[in-house]
């Protein structure tokens, strides 16, 4: 089983013409949900650990996860509101977030006491890990369960307008590394950090992704690059292309370490990786592909 371990949100959605005041569109989102939901779709075995509201957003989020075919048994409940993320929309359908997170329900996650021993891998990132006092629980899931063995992804899909000390979300950022399997980022996150794939190699992970936008993907290893062009379609937004290759990144690997992956095995799970995206891309808000549709 996979596991997904962060925050679930609404994204309100600009409708029809771009400008501040645009008609807004409420959609489930979240990278971890919207990692989790694509897992689900992509046929994997999943289950989503966050704290949910019991508000009317959190019931149309649970009922998301339950639809893609997501486990919920790991989701605790609570009164506080759901988080929002209003996005707006550039040209190029790339997205930016103004956030609503002031005593919120994920922000309140608790530690679990154990996770299911069919447990193999899991998942971390986003808001989740820069927002107190839930940050410093999913910080101890992610160590806890390093430790136990587990393959473990982490996306940190940086939001500056959520981190108040950036030196000290840096400095948190490389203590994570030790416990780090599989490090996926953006060339925006990359570039926040302050930081190159070697030098994060060096600290821990087996494998770094980077995502470049249009340019493709890229995966580096301590041997080897491999890099596979993005597949070009007519874009609606980028909302949740990034989950999704997480999701399309854990479910080819199978739980498999990524030291065991050639170059050409690389080649293989990004272009897999690159072809998700992609659908995902051509929808409005988050809409990961279902396996059926990357079979075709």
């Amino acid at each position: 089983m996979i596991v997904v371990a962060g925050e679930s949100l609404i994204d309100l959605v600009p409708a029809g013409a771009p400008g501040p005041l645009s008609p807004l569109v409420p959609r489930p989102g979240g990278g971890p949900y919207n990692t989790a939901v694509a897992l689900g779709r992509l046929g994997a075995d999943v289950a989503f650990c966050s704290r949910i509201s019991t508000d009317a957003f959190g019931g149309a989020l649970l009922d998301g996860l339950r639809a893609s075919g997501v486990g919920d048994g790991l989701v605790q409940r609570g009164p506080e509101p759901t988080t929002l993320a209003v996005a707006s929309v550039g040209r190029d359908g790339s997205a930016r977030y103004g956030f609503y997170v002031e005593g919120t329900a994920d922000r309140l996650f608790a530690l679990p006491e154990r996770l299911p021993e069919e447990v193999r891998a899991l998942a971390f990132g986003t808001c989740s890990l820069a927002l107190e006092p839930g940050a410093s629980a999913y910080e101890a899931l992610l160590r806890r369960e390093s430790r136990r063995g587990a393959f473990t992804l982490l996306d940190p899909n940086i939001r500056p307008a959520l981190i108040p000390d950036p030196a000290a979300y840096r400095e948190r950022f490389t203590a994570w590394l030790p416990y780090v399997s599989l490090l996926k980022l953006s060339e925006e996150d990359a570039a926040w950090l302050g930081g190159t794939p070697r030098e994060w190699l060096a600290r821990g992970p087996s494998a770094v992704v980077l995502t470049r936008g249009g340019a493709g993907l890229t995966v580096f290893t301590p041997s080897y690059e491999v890099s596979v062009p993005a597949v070009r379609v007519a874009v609606a937004d980028t909302i949740g292309a990034g989950d999704t290759v997480n999701a399309a990144l854990l479910h080819g690997l199978a739980y498999r370490p990524p030291a065991s992956l050639d170059a050409g095995a690389w080649r293989e799970l990004l272009t897999y990786a690159a072809r998700a995206a992609a659908l995902t891309c051509t929808r409005p808000g988050a809409e990961p592909p279902y396996g059926h549709e990357l079979d075709a």
